[in-house]
């Protein structure tokens, strides 16, 4: 089967699948289910992209605390908020591709695959029984053991190189927030699932969210393009029938059979959308995309130090930058691109001050 449509309709499918227009009445952990995950390397940004889409402030900080939803580092090595009985199944394909074992990554960050085994086992045992240890008391147990002294100081790195490895191999995570302690505890889950058993529950997971995509595209959200070609197409092959093919004005793509009746019958929208930075909606397809980024405005959005910037989404399209200076919300078009249209500004104003937990904000 397969289906052709726009990708004025794609735009505005996405939009809908990822609560966005129409927003609904949803969880949190409905958001970070739906979305494969929210990135939270800001937790306020993490706060914020989920109260966008339910209209409620303050639930991301709630269900870290219950354990409804869990901090780890996950897709592209950044931390990330999963629901614990999904997150088995993305860190098992972080796994998968072994990046700990490659010359480069040991050149890097000076740990050998040997090394990040004997890490794992030692960081299990610390974590046993539920204890929860502080970045600095993990690597001071750690650096106590003379296979890991040398490892001092990427132990206590902010970057966490060695520790996102462990993460990804379902030893570690982050322990519900403790002012700004940064700190660690054993997962919920008790082994991560074989790769071949997950890839297809993610693969369905992240199409439902941000297809219809490439594998291509999968994998650069997923790990920046470092999962193994042959196993990635035999992830994609495998869902069978499940997929069709779908043409976006010439681009071949796939999508759930399931949802290919509602895309086709998708009628482009005509919305204003106020996304805070590192939303999902720009991160599962990519900065790169052409379709959702132009890439003459792509440095505006994708700027140093990976910060991914608020973004005016216009149609399903990204038009502009945002920010909010002294309760005033400036809203900076690209070149080539009208302001917004003022009344749907000024509503979309009005639910970022909700979601945000702003009194009012005003637009400058």
């Amino acid at each position: 089967m397969s289906v052709s449509v726009t990708w004025d309709q794609v735009r505005s499918w996405r939009l809908g699948r990822q609560f966005l227009d129409p927003r609904t009445t949803v969880t949190a952990g409905e958001v970070v289910e739906r979305l494969c995950g929210v990135q939270a390397q800001v937790a306020s940004a993490a706060e914020f992209a989920v109260a966008t889409r339910t209209g409620a402030a303050g639930e991301v900080a709630r269900d870290l605390v219950s354990g409804a939803l869990v901090k780890t580092w996950a897709a592209r090595g950044t931390l990330h908020l999963l629901r614990p009985d999904t997150a088995p199944d993305v860190l098992s394909l972080l796994a998968s591709a072994r990046t700990w074992e490659r010359p480069s990554w040991q050149r890097a960050f000076g740990a050998t695959p040997a090394q990040v085994a004997a890490l794992a086992d030692a960081v299990g045992a610390l974590l046993a029984d539920g204890r929860t240890l502080s970045r600095e008391e993990l690597a001071t147990a750690l650096a106590a053991d003379p296979r890991f002294t040398a490892l001092a100081d990427q132990l206590r790195s902010s970057w966490g190189a060695l520790l996102k490895t462990l993460s990804w191999q379902g030893v570690l995570r982050h322990a519900p927030p403790e002012g700004n302690r940064v700190a660690f505890t054993a997962p919920p889950w008790r082994a991560l699932p074989d790769p071949a058993e997950a890839a297809p529950r993610v693969i369905t997971a992240y199409l439902g969210a941000h297809g219809p995509a490439t594998p291509e595209a999968f994998d650069a959200w997923l790990l920046r393009g470092a999962l193994r070609k042959p196993v990635l197409r035999k992830w994609f092959a495998d869902l069978g029938d499940r997929l069709v093919t779908v043409d976006v004005e010439g681009r071949t793509t796939h999508l759930l059979a399931e949802h290919a009746d509602g895309l086709a019958t998708t009628e482009p929208t005509t919305s204003v959308r106020l996304l805070g930075p590192f939303d999902q909606h720009v991160l599962g397809p990519g900065t790169a995309d052409p379709a959702l980024l132009a890439p003459e405005h792509r440095p505006l959005v994708s700027r140093a130090a990976g910060w991914i910037s608020p973004v005016v989404v216009v149609d399903g399209r990204i038009t502009g930058t945002w920010a909010i200076d002294d309760r005033t919300v400036t809203v900076t078009p690209f070149p080539g691109h009208p302001h917004p249209d003022p009344r749907a500004l000024r509503a979309e104003i009005e639910h970022v001050a909700r979601a945000g937990g702003h009194d009012a904000l005003a637009a400058g």
